[in-house]
């Protein structure tokens, strides 16, 4: 069964198949082919697959364990005709306002990971964002959209990209930031010459074929060439997308549609794929194109966790690293003093995110490695990864992609009644 799912599911994920479903397995070898044959009828002549998010399966633990304080969960960022960039935790913070400032970014550096600064948000629009932050936290849900929509008006300022981006580089860390695909030749030159070190371009969702006749689209190949410091690409949920836009030279390739907490793109759009097949499937690309090129490209599940729990399975499920906004939210650390808000929140016609309160629960060192002071796995994400990859037996990041999944609906509500009632642990949402 195992050599059966290799390169779209994961090769451990437990289920019951029919003989003939088995039959016709053995005799495909394409991945779309395997799709076909695994969907179910939805209707007259029309077929889905089954697809699965964090909540719906479960890591098995292994027949060798591993003291935690000896895994390796080193992530490494590929350059060109360079050493690789090396963070010494897997974990990026997400590109919102409402979670990464020079500060954040300054602070995630210096722990060990990476924040990337939106190129576009408040940052590089206002002298003090901090007044227009307050603006935000401060406004009625009923008016905070229109108030976003407006603020978000006022031109970016260009001598702003570049001094963000040396207020983070003068603390001696790396400095990342970001754009939409429209804007990424131009802030990304800027951004380069002021001495950033990553630059990644972000959308709904990204593709190396965009058509248009209203704009110019952006040719990945040709600005990954152009850049001499490493690009990645997002987002994106399937494997013929992110095969071809490893084949642009990018750096990596962030995973996921919808699935963050301040994001609305599911529900205003209809689009998305769960975060557990659509790392699978990535992650079948990404090995594919190793196999292919004998080029490691890594993939970043982004968004969609809350918890330790969600990271450890997101790793487990194939990816490199993982993205995370909502928890690093909760950091004092963090701008928007336990508020958190969409990228596309500011659209103009169709805003596809909304502003959410998390509230502030704890340092930014304290989310990252502890001591925890709460109970539902919100802290500690470092520990959690460490002592999860401990338990199945995994050294290291590429030997904790091979960890057995198993479908798991119940696993966060077996024997966790009394938990639940009482709105405490595992009960909390």
């Amino acid at each position: 069964m195992r050599r059966l799912w290799h390169g779209v599911r994961r090769p451990h994920l437990r289920f019951i198949a029919s003989l003939s479903i088995m039959w016709q397995l053995k005799r495909t070898t394409q991945p779309e082919s395997l799709l076909t044959i695994m969907g179910m009828w939805i209707g007259k002549n029309r077929k889905a697959r089954v697809t699965y998010g964090f909540d719906e399966i479960a890591l098995v633990p292994g027949d060798v364990t591993i003291n935690p304080n000896e895994v390796d969960i080193a992530f490494r960022i590929p350059r060109k005709d360079a050493e690789p960039i090396k963070l010494d935790i897997p974990i990026l913070c997400s590109a919102m306002d409402g979670v990464v400032d020079v500060r954040m970014a300054i602070e995630m550096g210096k722990l060990g990971g990476v924040a990337v600064l939106n190129l576009e948000g408040v940052q590089t629009r206002y002298e003090n964002p901090a007044e227009v932050l307050a603006e935000v936290v401060a406004a009625d849900k009923d008016k905070v959209t229109a108030l976003i929509q407006k603020l978000y008006l006022e031109p970016i300022r260009e001598d702003l990209i570049a001094r963000r981006v040396e207020e983070i580089k003068k603390a001696g860390v790396i400095a990342a930031v970001s754009s939409i695909p429209q804007k990424a030749e131009r802030y990304g030159a800027i951004a380069q010459e002021a001495g950033a070190d990553l630059f990644v371009v972000q959308s709904t969702v990204s593709t190396v074929r965009h058509i248009s006749t209203e704009y110019k689209s952006l040719e990945i190949e040709a600005f990954c060439k152009a850049m001499n410091i490493p690009i990645i690409v997002g987002n994106t949920v399937t494997y013929n997308a992110t095969l071809e836009l490893m084949h642009t030279g990018v750096a990596g390739v962030l995973i996921g549609v919808g699935p963050g907490a301040a994001c609305t793109s599911r529900g205003v759009l209809g689009l998305g794929v769960p975060q557990v097949t659509a790392t699978v499937d990535c992650a079948a690309a990404r090995d594919q194109y190793f196999k292919q090129t004998g080029r490691y490209v890594p993939i970043i599940t982004d968004g969609g966790m809350s918890k330790g729990g969600d990271v450890c399975k997101a790793l487990a499920c194939g990816s490199d690293a993982v993205m995370v906004g909502s928890a690093f939210a909760k950091a004092q650390e963090a701008p928007g003093q336990g508020n958190h808000w969409g990228m596309a929140t500011p659209h103009a016609n169709l805003p596809r995110g909304t502003r959410i309160k998390v509230g502030v629960t704890g340092s930014l060192k304290q989310i990252l490695f502890g001591p925890a002071e709460v109970d539902d796995g919100s802290q500690n994400l470092v520990g959690a990864i460490t002592t999860c990859m401990g338990n199945v037996g995994a050294a290291s990041i590429r030997e904790f992609q091979e960890t057995e999944i198993i479908i798991a609906p119940s696993i966060k509500t077996e024997g966790k009644l009394f938990q639940t009632v009482q709105s405490v642990g595992m009960g909390t949402r």
